[in-house]
Parts: C-alpha cells; sequence; structure tokens
C-alpha cells in the first residue's frame, strides 16, 4: 500500500467550504436545465413545459448500511440510486441532485473523497448533476440526506393511486436477491466478530452481493417505455419488499389484487442461496427489499407493448379491493398477502 492509500487529512484542515470546493471543484454540469450548480446561495433549475418532480432519502449509519461490509464508494453509489429509483418510478427522468452528509471525526478528507466517487459515478451514469447540499459534524456516525428532482411529461407521470380493476400487474427484473445478499454479508460479520482471523467466504456470490452493495435503478425500463408509447396506469419500485408495495398501490387506488407465485421472477443465485439458508425463496421476494425493480400496472389493451419486452414480467392483475390482496401458490392454494417489508421506525 503507497503513502498516498495511508493519508489521512483531517476536515478541520479545509474547513467546512474548503471542503465543498475540495469535493465538488471537478463536478461539471451536463444537462441544459442546470441553470446553477454549487457555489451560490442556491441552485437554479429551468424545466420549461415539464412537470418536476422531487424526492428525498435519508440513509443512516447503523439503520441503513453498516460499514463492516460496505465500501464508502458503493455506499455513495447506492445512496443516489435509491432516489434516482424513486423519480424513475414516476416515469420521469432525473436530473439533479443535492447532497447533504453529516459525519463524525473518523472521516477523513480522503474517506469522504471514497464516498464522493461513488456519488459522481452514479451521477456520471444516469445523466445527473450534483447541484447543492449540505455538509456538517456529527457526533457519531455518518448520515447522507440525498434530494433528487427530476422532470416528466404532463402526460406521461405515473402515481400510485391510478390502478383499476382489470389492469395487469408487472414487474422488472428479478427479486430477493438483495436480501438474499443482506444475509450472506451479516453472516460473516458474524463469524468475523466472533474470529476476526476467519477470512470472509462469500462463496463467489458477486450477483447476490452486487445487488445489496451496488443496486441499480431501473432508467433502461423508463426509456424503453418511451420507445413502446406505453405509460403505466400506476407504478411504484421495490425498496421496501414486494409485498408492502403492493399494499400501497391498492391502499391508495382503492382496488384489491392478485398475484401469481409462478410469475414472481427469482434469480437462480437467489432460488439455491434461499434454499441454502432455509428461507422460502417467494418469502425473500415479497418480504427482502432493496430490489429497486419497478412495480407497475397496464390497461390490458397495451399487453401486447409488454409482452415481448426483455426483463419484464406480467404476474397478476387488479381486483375489486373486496377481494383482498392474494397470492396464487404454484401448490394452486391461495393465501392472503402480508406486507412484511421493511419497517422504518
Amino acid at each position: 500500500m503507497t503513502k498516498d492509500k495511508l493519508k489521512r487529512t483531517d476536515v478541520n484542515e479545509l474547513g467546512e467550504f474548503g471542503l465543498i470546493d475540495h469535493l465538488t471543484e471537478k463536478h461539471q454540469l451536463i444537462n441544459a436545465s442546470s441553470v446553477k450548480g454549487v457555489g451560490d446561495d442556491a441552485a437554479v433549475i429551468e424545466n420549461k413545459d415539464f412537470l418536476t418532480v422531487v424526492t428525498t432519502d435519508m440513509l443512516v449509519e447503523g439503520i441503513h448500511f453498516d460499514l463492516m461490509y460496505t465500501p464508502l464508494k458503493h455506499l455513495g453509489y447506492k445512496s443516489v440510486v435509491v432516489n434516482l429509483s424513486d423519480i424513475y418510478a414516476m416515469n420521469a427522468i432525473p436530473k439533479q441532485i443535492t447532497v447533504s452528509i453529516a459525519f463524525s471525526n473518523r472521516f477523513s478528507v480522503e474517506a469522504l473523497e471514497e464516498l464522493y466517487e461513488g456519488i459522481y459515478a452514479a451521477c456520471n451514469f444516469y445523466g445527473v448533476d450534483l447541484v447543492g447540499g449540505d455538509t456538517t459534524s456529527s457526533p457519531k456516525g455518518i448520515i447522507i440526506s440525498v434530494t433528487a428532482i427530476g422532470q416528466g411529461e404532463k402526460d406521461k407521470i405515473t402515481y400510485r393511486n391510478t390502478a383499476k380493476k382489470g389492469d395487469l400487474l408487472c414487474v422488472t427484473g428479478n427479486l430477493g436477491a438483495a436480501y438474499l445478499g443482506l444475509q450472506l454479508l451479516e453472516r460473516e460479520k458474524q463469524i468475523y466478530l466472533s474470529n476476526p482471523g476467519v477470512k470472509p467466504d462469500l462463496e463467489d456470490q458477486n450477483y447476490i452481493v452486487g445487488r445489496q452493495l451496488k443496486p441499480e435503478a431501473r432508467k433502461d425500463m423508463i426509456e424503453l417505455f418511451a420507445k413502446q408509447d406505453l405509460v403505466p396506469t400506476s407504478m411504484i419500485d421495490i425498496s421496501d419488499g414486494l409485498a408492502s408495495e403492493i399494499f400501497h398501490i391498492c391502499k391508495q387506488s382503492g382496488v384489491g389484487a392478485f398475484i401469481e407465485e409462478s410469475g414472481v421472477p427469482i434469480h437462480p443465485d437467489a432460488q439455491m442461496l434461499a434454499i441454502k439458508f432455509k428461507l422460502d425463496p417467494i418469502t425473500c421476494a415479497l418480504s427482502g427489499g432493496e430490489d429497486y425493480e419497478l412495480l407497475f400496472t397496464i390497461d390490458p389493451k397495451d399487453v401486447e407493448k409488454v409482452k415481448y419486452l426483455p426483463d419484464i414480467y406480467i404476474m397478476g392483475e387488479i381486483t375489486e379491493a373486496s377481494e383482498g390482496i392474494k397470492l396464487h401458490t404454484k401448490g394452486g392454494n391461495i393465501h392472503d398477502i402480508k406486507a412484511q417489508g421493511w419497517k422504518h421506525f
């Protein structure tokens, strides 16, 4: 390891504004709507004829992430992605973000540089501008708050409360892998704490671990919808678990739903690891969370637009509210779905 890698600069050497300049000086604005970024009292954004959509998420050390197994660069990337996912879930395009951090004196300038490397990597990949934020001290750990700002066309913005009876229930990607990645990382953490000499064994589960540490938002799906001239009747991103998100759509739309267990996409690696951990794969998919896939409904007349698209699965249907929210199992049974995903309090 080189001396540069071992270098540790105390944040106090730069001061608050010096630190902000240091962390943001290389970031160049890329969106025409970003009139003014970091450096003034407020950012200036021009959106013309589009609707502006705004979302904020806060990540707290010890609650949302564990730095024993979460690299700071991955944390920076993920903190951006979880916000962009909410913008895409509105069928809109993110354009700007602000980032605010509170951190204790255990974090050096070099550590914060690593965090911002991940933030900028996400900005570059998704085409968004960092236009502001705040930094302050914290008595313990690190807290990251990201606000994402996007724009969408008035006739294409998609909400949670507009699903209708007869709509088809669809999902992108696959579910449950992020939760199983967390279980694997937590297992190795406990083994390490019991015996620090033991080398972590992640069993070559790169895909599973990656789904937890470096998730991606489904920008590609929103672009695909636009190409197909498809506007979902409702949509939400899957952050707290499939079951919880179905409940959100059904409650806000005043409807019920059923899903077919055979229609819920689960990656083969997730299937195998769930069985190894003596977990039911469908339970991991329903209640795991942090998949950041899109759950959406479509009008049945649009089924031909969806049927042959890659990485989209039709898994159920919207029903009358009186019929509840049901799971039709592979064995032919029908069970009530219970929302058992992530609880914030």
